[in-house]
């Protein structure tokens, strides 16, 4: 039966700060099992296509006095406390596989191990499915010793250099450049220096633009990706793969695709569902409140795909259009004698109601649930 009402307010802070370390526990084990139910990324077809992982951090800012509330990197907040929300995206799907929090401090050369060990396991990647998995990971995650903990693991990486120096260094060695033209004074070029640091071969790529200084600045991509997976990774025909400058911004151009993944994940779930609204001193309170975020987020995810079905403008939307547009729809619900919810009726003024009516309805028949639409 249907709850008549959400809990009061209060009592939610009450449960939340009660919360203890097992609780956390026991909620990403529940998590692990809605995920692997509903996901498209635990379903991935690995033989048909890599399964895509972005791994990052983002600030989350608090109170002071709130447990592991640190300084550390907070976007455009200088002396600001507060936590790292790390994150592990199946970025073709847009979910998220892991959520997990950590100290202000801390930075992806801590998380990263951590995060993908977690992912791991809700995935389930043996070693052939690691094999067909790629880290899209930025510089952070970048340094010797973890690209070759991934690489040791089976994994595909793309990654920037950690090191400024080296990636200096590097850059220098380049003999050849091209403009890039996705980005105004931008140049990339083919690292030939050999890389036997590394315990499998990887490729890399040196990125420069100028400063306001007129000084050179470098970056370094590192990869173990063939030119034929990036030209499809970055939906070109395979015959560019015989273009030398095309391979070349195609590797570039696919790690610049992290920012529409996990970068973008961050931002809808700040604006969408007020990730950075709601903060518990206690950090076990803290752990509960971001796990049911992904929780959250992932339902909004699939929510949408299903309703897609018949309304494929919904394929555009980003969380916050969904929960302002589609969630906020109103309507009411029909029980019969013992309880049982037997109709959704859903507000005939409300833009694309027949449409969604529709996608619910194919959803809900076998529970044998009614979607209608009326004057609410």
């Amino acid at each position: 039966m249907a709850g008549e009402a959400c809990a009061e307010q209060s009592s939610i802070q009450a449960t939340l700060n009660a919360c203890t370390a097992t609780n956390v526990q026991q909620l990403t084990a529940a998590l692990t099992i809605i995920y692997r139910q509903h996901s498209r990324g635990y379903r991935h077809a690995y033989a048909r296509q890599y399964q895509l992982l972005d791994v990052d951090l983002s600030g989350m800012p608090c109170g002071s006095k709130a447990a592991l509330a640190t300084k550390g990197y907070f976007a455009n907040q200088r002396n600001r406390r507060g936590r790292q929300l790390g994150r592990v995206l199946a970025s073709r799907y847009g979910e998220i596989v892991t959520d997990q929090l950590f100290a202000g401090t801390v930075g992806l050369t801590k998380a990263l191990i951590p995060l993908v060990n977690a992912a791991e396991q809700v995935l389930e990647l043996d070693e052939a499915k690691r094999q067909r998995t790629i880290l899209r990971i930025d510089s952070g995650g970048g340094s010797i010793d973890d690209i070759n903990w991934a690489l040791a693991r089976g994994y595909h990486i793309l990654t920037k250099d950690y090191s400024r120096q080296r990636a200096r260094k590097l850059g220098v060695s380049v003999t050849e450049w091209i403009d890039d033209p996705q980005i105004a004074g931008r140049q990339v070029g083919w690292v030939a220096t050999p890389a036997p640091e590394y315990v499998r071969p990887v490729g890399r790529i040196a990125v420069r633009w100028k400063q306001k200084n007129g000084q050179w600045e470098y970056a370094v991509i590192i990869t173990t990706l063939l030119a034929a997976d990036v030209i499809a990774e970055t939906n070109q025909p395979q015959a560019q793969v015989l273009d030398h400058q095309a391979v070349l911004l195609a590797y570039v151009q696919c790690y610049d695709m992290r920012g529409g993944g996990v970068e973008t994940s961050f931002k809808d779930d700040k604006q969408g569902i007020g990730l950075t609204k709601r903060s518990k001193k206690r950090f076990a309170a803290q752990q509960m409140l971001t796990l049911l975020g992904s929780l959250a987020h992932n339902v909004i995810v699939w929510a949408r795909q299903w309703l897609s079905d018949h309304e494929p403008k919904l394929r555009r939307y980003g969380l916050k259009r969904m929960v302002r547009d589609i969630f906020h729809i109103s309507g009411f619900l029909v029980h019969n004698a013992r309880g049982r919810i037997v109709e959704v009726v859903l507000n005939q003024r409300a833009p694309r109601v027949r449409n969604l009516a529709r996608s619910l309805d194919v959803r809900l028949r076998p529970q044998h649930i009614a979607i209608n639409w009326g004057q609410i």
